[in-house]
């Protein structure tokens, strides 16, 4: 299905702000007007990306406001994950604009996107095993010319296992723990945007709510957030707003609380 044909499906979300019976119950009904009014820090419009000759995301729409919370959930092989690699300029870039505080981005190297102000945590390999906890950090930093000690003390208050652990080798750290050393590292140059691909996957159930509540953290102390989620529902619940791709097309953008209460985006996408 195009994403014009899933737009004619869908009924929009209800700017309306009356009491009335009516209005709450357009009101559960998920948007489909992807762009934001304003500006955004992160702007993405008709965005074609994928692997070498392989096509992944036709026509993506997304944005991302200063400080907002977003988080971008869907099926299996949505294309999720890929939209995160082609902001951090790791796939091939078909067509479309990608834009950075007002500036184009797409084409350019993961260090240049680095030092525009984008951390980006994926979901695998994401720690150096053989280095230490501190090692790690370090890397973080590493077109510095000096490493910023007030930035490794930073997080070293927002993960204090960390300081606990910082001559530990990262390979021998828990699930949770890596995850903490490799947001800790994507947050050493203080990012105005940190990337964030599937945050729980691996964790332990009775972490993941902890992992959330340290991402709430790091948002509401001003970074911006995009993140992919497999646990839908806890990061909509979380998020300013979501976005749900299928087959590599935008589907639904709204509130996540909107998206939460509709019941197409649940039945469809969150398990009912």
């Amino acid at each position: 299905m195009t994403a014009d044909a899933a737009d004619e499906e869908a009924a929009p979300a209800s700017t309306d702000e009356g009491s009335s019976g009516a209005t709450d119950e357009a009101a559960a009904h998920a948007g489909t007007d992807h762009a934001i009014d304003g500006d955004a820090i992160l702007r993405i419009r008709d965005l074609d990306a994928g692997y070498g000759d392989l096509q992944i995301l036709t026509d993506v729409v997304l944005d991302v406001a200063d400080e907002e919370y977003v988080t971008i959930v869907g099926p299996n092989g949505a294309g999720k994950s890929t939209v995160m690699k082609t902001v951090f300029g790791l796939t091939t870039h078909m067509g479309g604009t990608v834009e950075f505080e007002g500036e184009p981005i797409q084409g350019l190297a993961p260090e240049q996107i680095i030092r525009e102000g984008i951390g980006f945590v994926p979901q695998n390999d994401n720690v150096f095993p053989g280095l230490s906890v501190r090692e790690n950090l370090e890397m973080g930093a590493y077109i510095l010319d000096e490493v910023p000690e007030d930035q490794i003390e930073t997080i070293y208050d927002r993960f204090p296992i960390l300081r606990e652990r910082s001559e530990q080798k990262a390979g021998t750290l828990s699930g949770g723990q890596r995850q903490m050393v490799a947001m800790g590292r994507a947050l050493m140059l203080d990012p105005d945007l940190l990337l964030l691909d599937e945050p729980s996957a691996g964790l332990a159930p009775d972490l993941v709510s902890d992992m959330f509540d340290r991402i709430d953290r790091i948002n509401e102390s001003g970074t911006a957030i995009l993140m992919v989620e497999q646990n839908a529902k806890e990061a909509l619940r979380r998020c300013d707003r979501g976005y749900v791709l299928v087959n590599g097309e935008n589907r639904y953008t709204d509130r996540g609380d909107v998206l939460l209460a509709d019941e197409g985006v649940r039945r469809d996408f969150l398990g009912g």
